[in-house]
């Protein structure tokens, strides 16, 4: 019956995402379908992932990672399921999407209409816990070629944001060790309704703020009598885990009340759309706000004065610098051999060529 079941969801899978929308698409219309599960990463970009007229090949091919060979699926000859051969299976968080989709142009040639279907984030929760417990990314296709990637073979490598205390000391209860490999720099930014004055915030500012300490933003240079709307991220989440240990420690989180927003997309939004939004605040990752999910009605705040450049993530001088990291259990070789070649001359030359910051 789980057969039957699995067998099932991969054909559904295929049909759904060959009427979805491709990567390279112009946005959808307000009333479109989207393009992945709602809770998946894909529902959380508003943005054209497409490459752009620029791109150039980096990896020569046929390299080291390829996909391995596919067979038709019994009963349906038309319709092929593919091993993962030398390329790891992927999971991650939503602001590594355009990096796994770089990949694959780079590595398995893939064209812009299959990568929707083959980069099928989960977001970072699922993906640590698929990771941790040995399970599989399901219904990942390549849909030109009819193809659906074996739904069996368990995430490989997840791409994102590093595992929080729950995760790793669930990755420790079940006793595997994850190796983290640091591959890029991105900033943890703060973000205001672009009609709020203030301009920047200092740390111990936006502590107090998100401790309770601080409630009117008269206190840090900005309306008077207007009260401070602290926005938060479900724990668990990528930038949820960044805001808990990086940016408060042992300070105390105020109880986010009303003010909690399941998707940073949705985050974005009530900052810069809801009624009161002149009075938000928030938080995400700089490359999501300024290459996934853009909007004008949004400002994002310096820190202690520091603008959150490339210049100053490579150098440390914006407080909140963060890493991406290629997180795989011990032991897994061929996740291994992938991470390693990620922090190469030639892996972080595609890091960069996604539009992130190389750590070198």
């Amino acid at each position: 019956m789980k057969a039957i079941k699995r067998w099932t969801g991969m054909l559904l899978a295929l049909a759904m995402l060959a009427a979805g929308l491709p990567a390279g698409a112009e946005e959808p219309p307000e009333n479109a379908a989207a393009p992945a599960a709602e809770s998946g990463s894909w529902s959380q970009i508003n943005q054209s992932l497409a490459r752009g007229e620029d791109w150039v090949r980096i990896v020569s091919l046929p390299g080291e990672f390829q996909l391995g060979e596919a067979r038709p699926l019994e009963g349906s000859p038309d319709l092929m399921i593919a091993d993962w051969g030398s390329y790891p299976s992927m999971d991650g968080s939503t602001v590594c999407v355009p990096l796994a989709m770089e990949l694959a142009r780079q590595w398995l040639d893939l064209q812009e209409e299959d990568l929707n279907g083959f980069v099928n984030f989960s977001t970072t929760p699922v993906a640590y816990e698929r990771l941790t417990e040995g399970k599989a990314n399901p219904m990942v296709t390549i849909v030109s070629r009819k193809t659906m990637m074996d739904g069996a073979h368990p995430v490989d490598l997840v791409l994102g944001t590093g595992p929080n205390a729950d995760e790793r000391a669930a990755a420790e209860k079940a006793g595997k060790e994850l190796v983290m490999v640091p591959f890029c720099c991105d900033a943890f930014v703060f973000l205001v309704n672009s009609e709020n004055p203030v301009r920047s915030l200092t740390v111990d500012q936006i502590r107090r703020i998100y401790s309770g300490r601080i409630k009117l933003w008269s206190d840090v240079g900005g309306d008077e009598k207007s009260t401070i709307a602290p926005y938060q991220r479900p724990h668990g989440s990528g930038s949820q885990t960044a805001m808990e240990e990086l940016v408060m420690g042992n300070w105390p989180l105020i109880g986010t009340g009303m003010y909690i927003s399941d998707g940073m997309s949705d985050l974005i939004a009530q900052i810069g759309n809801y009624d009161n939004a002149r009075n938000a605040i928030g938080y995400s990752y700089l490359y999501y706000v300024e290459g996934l999910y853009k909007s004008g009605s949004i400002r994002v705040l310096d820190v202690d004065g520091v603008s959150p450049s490339p210049e100053n993530m490579r150098g440390g001088a914006y407080p909140f610098t963060v890493n991406y990291y290629a997180v795989y259990e011990k032991g897994n070789e061929t996740a291994a051999r992938f991470a390693d070649w990620l922090i190469s001359d030639e892996g972080q030359a595609c890091v960069a060529q996604a539009g992130y910051v190389s750590l070198r």
